[in-house]
């Protein structure tokens, strides 16, 4: 691994583990009506259509890639202004700034942040949202399909191709791709964030404490990656942390839980 992808890397695996610790619960009333447990569906079927799809017809990636350059943005500044903890209305205004510098400076390494960054804020809005309209155990399944598949995928050479097709896809010349987040020397499809920011409105939803869990994801993530030391692999699915982590969130009760004391007569 160069020092540039351990460093680019890093910076990509945080934006998940700040998903995690900063997307915030609870949805607006009109979307009471759309509640429904088939929702869960998204996260594993949305990674499977998806590549079956490219696999089948190529010319998908060109509409996905103008799908997520109209509503990354929106989806951005939503996160500011809405889906965080700490959001404001006013917040808003940073994520069209980023979208309109991401734009502006396309091609270089600044602007490709911005652009990353403005897919990984989306995510939290996504994930805010699905968790307020379906019910958290049906998502906790989800995730780790969702992580499952996107192992099955990888370690089988079926998502790589697929990929590479989608990160090539250019809704335009001259303008910004969102449809995954790129920092020129290592790059996170949009499904690793999306994950994660679904994990972090659901620890919201009950209540959890998330930056820890947030930390725990970071960390997890990192440990994960050091299998790029091994010749053979250059692509990792890097939902798996996050399912683990989720997993450690729901065994840890039982792995804490006090056994009974032994008291003896005297």
């Amino acid at each position: 691994m160069s020092r540039q992808f351990v460093e680019a890397n890093f910076f990509l695996l945080a934006f998940q583990g700040l998903l995690v610790a900063l997307t915030g619960a609870g949805i607006p009333p009109w979307l009471d009506r759309l509640k429904s447990r088939g929702w869960a569906l998204l996260l594993p079927v949305s990674i499977a259509g998806v590549v079956g799809g490219i696999a089948v017809f190529p010319q998908l990636a060109d509409g996905l890639t103008w799908v997520a350059f109209l509503l990354v943005p929106p989806g951005a500044m939503l996160a500011l202004g809405w889906a965080l903890h700490g959001a404001r209305p006013w917040f808003a205004i940073i994520g069209a700034a980023l979208f309109v510098f991401a734009w502006v400076k396309t091609g270089t390494l600044a602007g490709d942040a911005a652009a990353a960054l403005c897919t990984a804020l989306s995510a939290a809005t996504l994930g805010r949202v699905l968790a307020g309209i379906v019910p958290v155990l049906y998502l906790k399944l989800g995730i780790v399909a969702f992580a499952v598949l996107d192992a099955i995928l990888v370690f089988g050479n079926q998502l790589q191709a697929p990929n590479a097709v989608l990160n090539a896809a250019v809704p335009a010349a001259g303008l910004p791709q969102l449809q995954y987040l790129e920092l020129h020397y290592a790059s996170m499809g949009y499904g690793d964030v999306f994950v994660a920011g679904v994990l972090g409105a659901v620890l919201a939803t009950e209540r959890r404490k998330q930056w820890p869990v947030g930390l725990l994801v970071f960390v997890l993530a990192e440990l994960w990656d050091l299998l790029f030391l091994l010749d053979s692999i250059n692509t990792l699915p890097a939902t798996v942390p996050i399912a683990l982590a989720l997993i450690a969130v729901e065994l840890k009760p039982w792995l804490t839980r006090r056994r009974p004391g032994i008291s003896s007569a005297s």
